[in-house]
């Protein structure tokens, strides 16, 4: 079974890969949305995976450290791409979040996304 909360941001960024004159290599904002997604069985007893109140928690930690802010200045996030943001993500939460299986992240207005579900499995060495 899987539960998810949702948070929206507000951020500006810039693409440094972006070629010269495109409208990605100059600074511009978007809203964005994240939806962070938890794996795991319901507790017997409680009849959930985890309390929501941990799960907005987590959330609302990173949201508060991308929100109205230049994702560029953000430690991880010098070329802030919807791929680098979903690791990003992933790499703040999986910590906290047990079970942590997905991350996606989308810019509405434009109609494109990024699921992530997190690094490869590494096998171990013989």
């Amino acid at each position: 079974m899987r539960i998810y909360k949702e948070f929206f941001f507000e951020a500006a960024h810039f693409l440094p890969s972006a070629p010269p004159g495109h409208p990605n290599a100059r600074v511009h904002g978007h809203s964005f949305r994240a939806r962070i997604t938890v794996d795991g069985q319901p507790d017997e007893d409680t009849g959930i995976i985890i309390h929501f109140g941990e799960l907005e928690a987590a959330v609302q930690d990173a949201k508060d450290a991308l929100d109205h802010r230049m994702l560029n200045d953000i430690e991880g996030l010098s070329a802030p791409t919807l791929e680098r943001i979903a690791m990003w993500l992933w790499d703040r939460l999986h910590n906290r979040l047990p079970g942590l299986v997905e991350v996606v992240v989308a810019r509405d207005s434009c109609h494109e996304g990024c699921v992530y579900h997190g690094p490869p499995m590494r096998l171990a060495a013989e």
